[in-house]
């Protein structure tokens, strides 16, 4: 099936590339060019005067959740040279974040756990995932999660020319908007595999590449135990923490969300998603 081949395809493309993930350090849009409308004739005498037409309203035309109509151009954002690693927070602040998802069997759960601790996080979607599961980013919206472009296929960015990178990202942001409601402001390279390319390309789209500081490598399947014990010896202020809600069998990732979270409430940390980035 699709599915399978497309899962087989990026694990294999995992082993050979995670060296490369070890060393991978606008307002109000203006009304322009609009005529004024022809003004109607005078009415005649003891007739009812013609109503003018109402010009349209700058703010009525502005959605509620994004920067602009359907698929417009994004803010401007700074080309950075390499990732952020850790994001910047008050107090003991950590960020979760899911990559390559959503899964049907994988993505709830860990959605029902968050929901459970009134928590939100962080989801880095393929485009791919994404189209086959918009029901699930709904929810994310719904309950308040934050979703990143992740790519639509996950492929290896440094082995793309740069349209072939263009195309996977802006996919893979036209799903999220449709699905989501707003385009992503956040991408993360699969792999951790970053290119020139890839931060000029996510600059002009509006996005902040953001890695991680913990990895948990739930995609090794260590056991839930292991998982838990990554998160919890990484624990720290502005710490962002890498797992996966698809890619494979995650049941170990939905378990040790389980235990981590509220032993991580517990000790007095505050889990949330990045604000808008800092320039």
């Amino acid at each position: 099936m699709k599915k399978d081949q497309f899962l087989t395809r990026r694990r294999a493309l995992f082993a050979g590339a995670a060296a490369l993930g070890a060393a991978g350090t606008a307002g109000l849009f203006a009304l322009e060019g609009a005529d004024e409308p022809a003004r109607p004739a005078p009415p005649a005498a003891g007739a009812p005067a013609a109503r003018l037409p109402e010009k349209p309203s700058a703010y009525r035309l502005q959605p509620e959740a994004g920067y602009g109509p359907p698929h417009a151009a994004p803010p401007r954002t700074p080309v950075r040279r390499e990732p952020l690693l850790k994001l910047a927070a008050r107090g003991r602040t950590m960020f979760l974040t899911f990559d390559d998802g959503p899964d049907p069997h994988y993505t709830p759960g860990i959605l029902d756990t968050l929901r459970e601790h009134d928590v939100r996080a962080t989801f880095f979607v393929c485009g791919e995932q994404a189209d086959w599961n918009r029901d699930l980013l709904a929810r994310m919206a719904d309950e308040g999660h934050v979703v990143g472009n992740h790519t639509w296929t996950h492929p290896l960015l440094t082995q793309l020319t740069r349209s072939q990178i263009r195309s996977e990202m802006e996919r893979t942001s036209d799903v999220i908007e449709d699905a989501y409601g707003e385009r992503p402001r956040w991408f993360r390279a699969p792999y951790g595999a970053w290119n020139r390319a890839a931060f000029q390309l996510g600059a002009e789209m509006g996005m902040e590449p953001l890695a991680w500081t913990v990895d948990t490598e739930d995609w090794t399947v260590p056991g839930t135990g292991a998982i838990v014990r990554a998160v919890e010896e990484g624990a720290g202020p502005g710490v962002v923490v890498l797992s996966h809600d698809a890619g494979g069998d995650r049941s170990e990732s939905v378990s040790a969300l389980r235990t981590y979270l509220p032993h991580l409430l517990d000790s007095g940390y505050h889990l949330s998603v990045p604000s808008r980035p800092y320039a």
